[in-house]
């Protein structure tokens, strides 16, 4: 556990995700997610624990750069981005960097990939952190972050001496990861019965 704030993965305060384990595993099979996936995810967290903030300062230059993102970080009245809500949500994604290279799917895992997924959505977006922003981040934005997210992590990856072809393994299964948790996340945004 870790003292960031609104960091609640495996605490009571998160609620069972509706997907089960079973249905998880028919996700990672139609994404064609294995063993192999989980070892090279797991070969990257020895990278990127290093450089998480150098990985979040490309990723938020990144959305900083593009008005329709930076707006779900955005004061609701004023449009103007809400520095203390982009500080706090950045020491959260930093932890999911490293959770989701450590490839720990249990329960407690698949329940905070919902949580994360309501956070995004207006069913808990700034309840967390009190912020006056947007009420939702548009599920077309965030589902569209993976390519930018998992493009931009490559060069991470490389840099530390690797072969080319764990850098391709460890890429690939960080692709598959993002959207096995995206497509997670997505669970509010899906009319009931049709997840």
């Amino acid at each position: 556990m870790t003292d960031i704030p609104g960091y609640t993965h495996g605490t009571s305060s998160v609620a069972r995700s509706p997907v089960s384990l079973t249905d998880f595993e028919k996700m990672k099979a139609s994404v064609l997610f294995g063993e192999e996936d989980v070892k090279y995810l797991r070969m990257s967290h020895d990278i990127v624990k290093g450089r998480v903030e150098a990985i979040l300062d490309v990723w938020y230059g990144f959305v900083g750069s593009q008005p329709h993102l930076l707006a779900s970080f955005s004061g609701k009245t004023d449009g103007k981005p809400l520095g203390d809500y982009l500080g706090l949500v950045r020491k959260r994604f930093g932890q999911w960097i490293l959770d989701t290279s450590r490839a720990q799917y249990d329960q407690a895992w698949l329940d905070y990939q919902h949580e994360i997924g309501l956070r995004h959505h207006r069913a808990k977006k700034n309840k967390t952190d009190g912020a006056p922003s947007t009420d939702l981040v548009p599920f077309r934005d965030l589902f569209a972050l993976i390519f930018p997210v998992t493009f931009t992590l490559r060069p991470f990856l490389a840099g530390q001496g690797h072969s080319a072809e764990d850098v391709e393994k460890m890429s690939a299964a960080w692709l598959k990861s993002c959207l096995l948790q995206v497509t997670l996340w997505a669970h509010p945004y899906v009319k009931d019965g049709d997840f």
